[in-house]
């Protein structure tokens, strides 16, 4: 693998033909990539509503950091690096639109220098255009400006498998093995079991090539995520075992799971398929899934004419680990868990579409051209009209629980309060209560707890229209709001704090 990275960089640094698609980078080279980084923050301002309120998850990363309402309750699976990239905006203002714009722009300036980390190892025009085609599924757009930790993970693992590339070819290059450590400590950050699974051959490639300074380059930069990790593990889930099986726990029981039909069905629009039932989305929706693999086949075989196996096998091999948890060990599934095996496999598709549409000689091939645009604009239209729908319906759902706000509000729940059952979560952060479980994946608290809060605090619980109330609530006054039933406790005796 090392001998078609290194002769790539060497070639690139002496101009030889070896490198010479890669050795043409330059001014044009930077436009395009930052053409199409401020295309995808345009994008994603422009189809994805600022306005969109807070999801679910969002709100548990943002209530860490948010003054609007007490921090929710963090399971043990999730990491805290989304709270800290949206911490320089909740710290300080309650605006979605605003974490919103600061999420669009870090997510344009992270594709740029991620997809930039390559220049030299593929053509500037297919980095270009690997970045366009990431950048216009439905679901990174949803995701850019979303606090969530996929995209990052995406970001961090294309620039950490470039930047140990580099290190590997020249192992005096600091600014790669930096790159390299700082890349890491993005993804394990963001998601840690998610680090360690791309981060397997990337490590292999630095034990193959003996390359000490690589291999403590990223053992360290994945340590500062994984650390914390397992740092908060000891202090607040019991250990690590403890957390690792209560994360395991409320994703279903990690094991042998084919999820690959379940991801399909999520292609659709569906943020969460869990569980995962129904028919599968029509086949204009889904098709672009299939010809996925089948083109970055074609893109090794192109690398390997070109010269350029080492990376192109990295990228695989990155993607391949990145999405296997995903596709085969996790019971459920969402269209976001796969963006950084979408990210990966970008580059050697692009490869492969430039190579099915030139000749050897670099001429285009018209009626290969042409047939490319036509299933190209098709693809988009797809995505948008997927997009849009996402849109659509996730704003009317955080509508509803804006609606249950204000009913809550009118009722006199108001902070401090405490909210528990369906989607008491989001819904307190909204109206600035506590959240609280006695059971399922978030438990925090007892029965008993609840009603002794109850008795000091207005409070109230949560269930689905026409539901039977949470056992503790079944004598609390019944109000129906929008998409719940709000079960409002009685009067507080004694007002003070949660």
């Amino acid at each position: 693998m090392a001998h078609g990275t290194d002769a790539t960089l060497a070639g690139a640094r002496r101009g030889s033909p070896v490198a010479a698609p890669g050795a043409s980078w330059g001014p044009r080279g930077e436009r395009l990539l930052a053409a199409v980084a401020v295309a995808f923050t345009v994008a994603q301002l422009l189809l994805v509503r600022p306005t969109l309120g807070l999801g679910w998850d969002e709100t548990v990363y943002v209530s860490q950091v948010s003054a609007q309402a007490p921090p929710a309750f963090f399971s043990a699976p999730r990491a805290r690096g989304v709270t800290l990239l949206v911490a320089p905006v909740t710290s300080w203002s309650t605006s979605t639109g605003l974490l919103r714009v600061h999420l669009a722009v870090l997510s344009g300036l992270g594709l740029y220098l991620a997809l930039r980390v390559w220049r030299g190892l593929f053509p500037a025009r297919v980095l270009a255009a690997a970045g366009a085609l990431y950048a216009s599924l439905w679901v990174t757009l949803f995701y850019g400006p979303a606090a969530m930790p996929n995209h990052w993970v995406a970001l961090g693992a294309l620039a950490c498998a470039g930047c140990c590339l580099r290190a590997r070819a020249d192992p005096r290059d600091r600014a790669a093995l930096w790159g390299a450590a700082a890349a890491a400590a993005l993804m394990a950050w963001m998601r840690p079991t998610d680090a360690v699974w791309i981060g397997l051959p990337l490590l292999a490639l630095a034990a193959a090539g003996r390359r000490v300074r690589l291999a403590l380059a990223l053992t360290a930069g994945l340590a500062t995520g994984l650390g914390q990790w397992v740092i908060e593990a000891v202090l607040s889930h019991g250990g690590l075992a403890r957390r690792l099986s209560e994360g395991s726990r409320i994703q279903g029981g990690l094991g042998w799971n084919i999820a690959v039909d379940d991801q399909l069905r999520s292609l659709g629009g569906r943020a969460l398929c869990r569980p995962c039932t129904g028919s599968l989305p029509e086949a204009p929706v889904i098709a672009w899934w299939f010809v996925l693999p089948l083109l970055a086949a074609v893109g090794l075989a192109v690398a390997v004419r070109a010269r350029r196996t080492a990376p192109t096998l990295l990228l695989l091999a990155c993607a391949t680990t990145a999405a296997l948890p995903y596709l085969f060990l996790i019971g459920y599934a969402a269209p976001r868990f796969l963006l950084p095996a979408y990210l990966l496999l970008a580059i050697p598709v692009a490869a492969a579409l430039f190579h099915l549409v030139t000749r050897p000689g670099g001429a285009p091939r018209p009626v290969a051209v042409a047939l490319l645009a036509v299933a190209l604009a098709g693809h988009l239209a797809v995505q948008y009209v997927v997009l849009d729908r996402t849109v659509d319906r996730t704003a009317a759902a955080r509508r509803d629980w804006s609606r249950t706000v204000a009913d809550l509000h009118r009722l006199g729940v108001r902070p401090p309060c405490l909210l528990t059952g369906a989607d008491a979560i989001p819904v307190a952060f909204y109206a600035g209560c506590s959240s609280a479980n006695p059971r399922g994946h978030n438990v925090n608290i007892t029965e008993a707890g609840i009603l002794d809060a109850a008795r000091r605090i207005p409070a109230a619980a949560l269930s689905r229209p026409g539901g039977p109330p949470p056992r503790y609530a079944r004598g609390w006054e019944r109000h129906p709001s929008a998409g719940l039933d709000v079960h409002l406790a009685p009067p507080p005796r004694v007002s003070g704090p949660a």
